[in-house]
């Protein structure tokens, strides 16, 4: 038991330690300066990363999350824009799990359908392939 309070203790010096070297930075006009262009960019980045992640399979909305809280670090709106999406998360949780299995299985099927169908037409678009037809052409061999 006393290795999780280690544990807890040590995560705590390594964040305080960040937290003095981010501090160190902000100390000077440049330092702040270069640390908010640097913020700035990689948070960006991230958010217009998963933005374009959204549609597809994948963890779009997570980059999205993972960019605001970058950007959270030197920026308030962000701050307030990443408090805002985790309660509507949590209030699409909640209201998720009050709902019973059809509802939570129509859901999980409509995701499905929009899925494959964001894979298709991006295939077909880009890439000038019909899965559909390639499919056909494997089973009637």
């Amino acid at each position: 038991m006393t290795g999780d309070a280690d544990d807890l203790k040590d995560e705590a010096a390594e964040r305080s330690a960040i937290g003095r070297r981010l501090d160190g930075i902000r100390s000077t006009p440049a330092g702040r300066l270069t640390l908010k262009i640097a913020v700035g960019t990689v948070g960006a980045v991230l958010v217009v990363a998963g933005l374009i992640m959204v549609p597809f399979p994948g963890p779009g909305w997570l980059v999205v999350f993972a960019g605001l809280a970058v950007l959270a670090t030197e920026f308030h709106w962000a701050n307030r824009l990443l408090d805002f999406g985790k309660r509507t998360l949590a209030g699409w949780t909640a209201w998720l799990g009050r709902r019973g299995w059809t509802v939570k299985i129509l859901i999980v099927l409509v995701a499905a359908v929009a899925a494959a169908a964001i894979v298709y037409y991006g295939v077909k678009l880009t890439f000038h392939i019909d899965l559909i037809a390639e499919a056909r052409k494997l089973l009637t061999r």
